[in-house]
C-alpha cells in the first residue's frame, strides 16, 4: 500500500540552510572556511528563526539581492535611490578545502561541501538540517527537527540508511565502493550536530579518511556521501539511524519500497537519481504525480503559519499589521486599500542571467506582464537586443508554467541578458506600479527604457538610445527624460515598418495612428507628433495635464508610486513626479514604438464599468497631490487642477 501525505513548504529551518548553502557556498557571502574554535549558544530544542521568505517593500527594492521576512537587516531604503544591484560574488573561499578530491559524481565540486560545514558556518550555530534541492516534503519540517532530541550524547549525524545495495559492492561485476556500514547512508537529508563534530576535530578525522581511501580508490563516485560513510564505518558512535520515511530514495537500483509500503505517510521523497522526474521504478508516477502537485500550490498558502516558533518579527512588520488593522472592510475602497499593503513574494532573478558588460550609455528595457502577455516575449527579444529587466506577476503555477514557455522558446533560452523577477500574486488587483520598481530596481546599466509589455520598439532603437544619450551629453550635466513616441495598430498581423520613412507611410495610409487617438489623445498630445513628422534634432516639450509618454532616463531616476493599482493613472503620476524633480522632456526624432493589440484587461473592465471604482482612483489621487505638496511645497500648485479632473479612460 502506498502511503498517504501531502506535498509542504520545506519550511524555515530547511530554507534558512538552503539559503547558506547556495548564497554562501557559491557566492561567498560571510561564510569563510577558516577553522573556528568550538563552541556558541545552542538554541532552543524544537526551536529555529522564523520564517523565510522572499518579500518586496512598496518601492519594489528587495534588500541585498531579496529581502527576506525575518530578515533584521531587510530594512526601509530610500524611495528614489536604485541601490539593490546583485552584487558579484567575492572569491571563493570554501573550494580549496575540497578540491583536491577526485570526484566522479555529477554535482562536480559542490557535491563535496557538505564535508566543510563545521568549519564554514558561524561558530553560534550549533545544529542544522542540510537538504539536496533534490527532495519534496510531505510533512512539517518541525518533526525532522524533533528529532534531535533523540541522539545519544556521542551521536553527531543523523542518516536515513541507504535504500539500495550500492554500498555491498554487488551491482555489477568489479564494482567496488567506498566502505561503509551496512547498506551505508544517504546524505540527501542530514541532521547535524556542528558543536559536537568540531569537539571531534571533524576536518582532521574526514581528511585522514578520504586520504586514507584515496590511495586504493581512484575518486569518490557519490562525492561527498562515500566519506561521511567511510567515517561512520570507523566510528559507528557519530550516527543516530533516521526512520526511512525521512529519506524515501528513488534512484535508479531503489529499494525503497521495502520503506514506503509499510509506512503509514510520507515525509521525504528525494529524487536522487540524475534522471531525477524521469527515473523509472514501479511506483513513480504516483511519486512524480506528488511532486507536481506541490508545484500547483499557491504558495501564500505556505507562507503564514498559526504555530511557530517564537521569531524576531521583521523590521516595519508591527507596523504594517497596525495598518492593515486599521481598515475599515466596509470602505468601498478596501480593496485598494489592502493591495497597497500587501507585502509580496518576490524571486529576484528566476531564470539564469549574465549582467551586462558596463557600458557608460548603454539602457536596459523595464516592463513588467502577467501571464496572458507571455506570448510577447519572443517578438520583444527580436525588436530589443540589448539587456532588459522584467517583473511577472504570476501564482505559483503560473510560474512552473512560465519555466517551461521558456525552455521550450529557442529564442528566449538563448537569451541570458533578459533578467525575470517573478513576483508572487496575491490580492485582486494589479499592483502594476510594485511591478516595475521591482523591475527597475534590478536594472544594471546607467539608463532604463521605460516600457510597457504590449509595445515593440523599432528595431534600431537600441543603438540609437545609445547615440542619443551620449550626444546629448546626459547623466550628471543634464538631467532629462528622452520621450519615445508612440503608436499604435488595430490590426493583429502588420508589417512593422524599419524606419521612420516607413513608419509615416503607414500613419498616413491609415495602418497606424499615435497612441490613443481615438480614446485619449491628451495622455501623448504633448509630444507634437506634427513636430515630429518634420523634426531631424531632438526639442524639448513642456509636460501638460495626464501626459504619460515612454522614456529613457538614468537608472535613478524617481521610482513609480506604488499606491496606483489597478488601472489609473499609474504612469502619469510618474511623469508628474519626474517634471516636478526638473526633468526636461525631450523628444528624439527617430525614436517609436507601437503598441500591438490585445484583449482589455480585468482592471480596464471594471474601470469603465464602475463608477465606484473610478471614485476610489479619485482618491488616490487626491492623495498623491498631498504628498506632492509636502515634498515639493507651492511648486505641486501646477498639477492641482490635472489631478481634479473628471475620470475617463486614460491609459495610466
Amino acid at each position: 500500500m502506498l502511503p498517504r501525505g501531502r506535498p509542504r513548504a520545506l519550511g524555515a529551518a530547511a530554507l534558512l540552510l538552503l539559503l547558506l548553502l547556495l548564497g554562501f557556498l557559491l557566492f561567498g557571502g560571510d561564510l569563510g572556511c577558516e577553522r573556528r574554535e568550538p563552541g556558541g549558544r545552542e538554541g532552543a530544542p524544537g526551536c529555529f528563526p522564523g520564517p523565510l521568505m522572499p518579500r518586496v517593500p512598496p518601492d519594489g527594492r528587495p534588500r541585498r539581492a531579496a529581502a527576506l521576512d525575518g530578515d533584521p537587516g531587510a530594512g526601509p531604503g530610500d524611495h528614489n535611490r536604485s541601490d539593490c544591484g546583485p552584487q558579484p560574488p567575492p572569491p571563493p573561499k570554501c573550494e580549496p578545502q575540497v578540491s583536491w578530491i577526485p570526484n566522479k559524481h555529477y554535482s562536480g565540486l559542490y557535491g563535496l561541501m557538505k564535508l566543510v560545514l563545521p568549519s564554514a558556518l558561524p561558530a553560534e550555530l550549533a545544529r542544522v538540517i542540510v537538504l539536496d534541492t533534490d527532495v519534496t516534503f510531505a510533512s512539517d519540517i518541525l518533526e525532522l527537527w524533533a528529532l534531535f532530541a533523540h541522539f545519544s550524547d556521542t551521536q553527531a549525524i543523523g542518516l536515513v540508511e541507504n535504500q539500495s545495495d550500492w554500498y555491498l559492492g554487488n551491482l555489477w561485476k568489479n564494482h567496488r565502493p567506498w566502505p561503509a556500514l551496512g547498506r551505508g547512508f544517504n546524505t540527501g537529508v542530514i541532521l547535524l550536530r556542528l558543536d559536537r563534530l568540531r569537539q571531534a576535530d571533524w576536518e582532521q578525522m574526514w581528511k585522514l579518511t578520504a586520504r586514507r581511501e584515496l590511495l586504493s580508490l581512484p575518486a569518490t563516485s557519490l562525492a561527498d556521501q562515500d566519506i561521511f560513510n567511510a567515517v561512520i564505518k570507523e566510528h559507528p558512535g557519530l550516527v543516530q539511524r533516521l526512520p526511512c520515511v525521512w529519506n524515501v530514495q528513488l534512484s535508479d537500483h531503489t529499494l525503497a519500497e521495502r520503506c514506503y509500503s509499510e509506512a503509514s505517510d510520507l515525509k521525504v521523497i528525494h529524487w536522487n537519481s540524475p534522471k531525477k522526474l524521469r527515473v523509472k521504478n514501479k511506483h513513480v508516477e504516483f511519486f512524480r504525480n506528488f511532486y507536481l502537485t506541490f508545484l500547483e500550490y499557491d504558495g501564500n498558502l505556505l507562507r503564514r503559519e498559526l504555530f511557530v516558533c517564537p521569531s524576531q518579527p521583521p523590521p516595519g512588520a508591527e507596523q504594517l499589521q497596525q495598518a492593515l488593522a486599521q481598515l475599515d472592510e466596509e470602505d468601498p475602497c478596501f480593496e485598494f486599500r489592502q493591495q497597497q499593503l500587501t507585502v509580496h513574494r518576490v524571486h529576484v532573478t528566476f531564470l539564469p542571467h549574465e549582467p551586462p558588460p558596463p557600458r557608460p550609455h548603454d539602457v536596459t528595457l523595464v516592463a513588467q506582464l502577467s501571464m496572458d502577455r507571455l506570448q510577447m516575449l519572443e517578438a520583444l527579444c527580436r525588436h530589443w537586443p540589448g539587456p532588459m529587466s522584467l517583473a511577472l506577476y504570476l501564482t505559483d503555477a503560473e510560474a512552473q508554467q512560465f519555466l517551461h514557455f521558456v525552455e521550450a522558446s529557442p529564442v528566449l533560452a538563448a537569451r541570458q541578458d533578459v533578467a525575470y523577477h517573478v513576483v508572487y500574486r496575491e490580492g485582486p488587483l494589479y499592483p502594476v506600479n510594485q511591478l516595475r520598481n521591482v523591475a527597475l530596481a534590478q536594472a544594471l546599466t546607467p539608463y532604463v527604457f521605460l516600457s510597457d509589455i504590449d509595445f515593440l520598439p523599432a528595431y534600431s532603437l537600441y543603438d540609437y538610445l545609445r547615440a542619443s544619450i551620449e550626444q546629448l551629453g546626459l547623466g550628471s550635466r543634464r538631467k532629462a527624460a528622452l520621450v519615445v513616441p508612440a503608436f499604435e495598430t488595430l490590426r493583429y498581423r502588420f508589417s512593422f515598418p524599419h524606419s521612420k520613412v516607413e513608419l509615416l507611410a503607414l500613419l498616413d495610409a491609415g495602418t497606424l495612428y499615435t497612441f490613443r487617438y481615438h480614446e485619449w489623445p491628451r495622455g501623448h498630445a504633448p509630444t507634437d507628433y506634427a513636430r515630429w513628422r518634420e523634426a531631424q534634432a531632438p526639442y524639448r516639450v513642456q509636460w501638460a495635464a495626464d501626459y504619460e509618454p515612454y522614456v529613457v532616463v538614468p537608472r535613478d531616476c524617481p521610482r513609480y508610486d506604488p499606491r496606483f493599482v489597478g488601472f489609473g493613472w499609474n504612469k502619469v503620476a510618474h511623469i508628474v513626479e519626474l517634471d516636478a524633480q526638473e526633468y526636461e522632456l525631450l523628444v528624439l526624432p527617430e525614436a517609436f514604438t507601437i503598441h500591438l493589440p490585445h484583449a482589455p484587461s480585468l482592471d480596464i473592465s471594471r474601470f469603465r464599468s464602475s463608477p465606484t471604482y473610478r471614485d476610489c482612483l479619485q482618491a488616490l489621487k487626491d492623495e498623491f497631490h498631498q504628498d506632492l505638496s509636502r515634498h515639493h511645497g507651492a511648486a505641486a500648485l501646477k498639477y492641482l487642477p490635472a489631478l481634479q479632473q473628471p475620470q475617463s479612460p486614460a491609459r495610466g
